[in-house]
């Protein structure tokens, strides 16, 4: 399941990651740590929702 940021839109893919800040491809939302923030805006990762 993808995660949206409620602040910027920046979309979450599991299958993708975000490798420029250390979440390898294929780990799931929930298993990132909380400490991760949004990569675009710096929201903390309370602010995403899944994707409809």
């Amino acid at each position: 399941m993808r995660y949206v940021c409620s602040i910027c839109g920046y979309v979450y893919d599991p299958e993708i990651g975000d490798p420029d800040n250390g979440i390898e491809p294929g780990t799931a939302f929930e298993d990132i740590p909380d400490e991760w923030v949004c990569p675009l805006c710096a929201q903390p990762k309370e602010a995403f929702e899944p994707e409809e």
